[in-house]
């Protein structure tokens, strides 16, 4: 659980918000469900690295922010 403590971290928030709480009756139900899970956790759950916002948020965020030279 040490090697890459993200994946850990995102594979333990799949496992519990979407394998736990779901029943697959097939595959192509499982592969919509992972799918609706996906879509969601992607665009519109808060992610504490993005300053706990959505990444769409984030995304709208910095495209009307200009960008700052180094």
């Amino acid at each position: 659980p040490t090697d890459n403590p993200y994946v850990e971290s995102f594979n333990g928030k799949f496992r519990d918000e979407c394998l736990s709480t779901n029943w697959f009756m097939d595959m192509e139900d499982a592969k919509n469900k992972i799918e609706d899970w996906r879509w969601e956790y992607n665009h519109f759950r808060p992610h504490s690295s993005l300053d706990d916002l959505s990444p769409q948020e984030f995304i709208i965020l910095h495209e009307n922010t200009p960008e700052t030279l180094l």
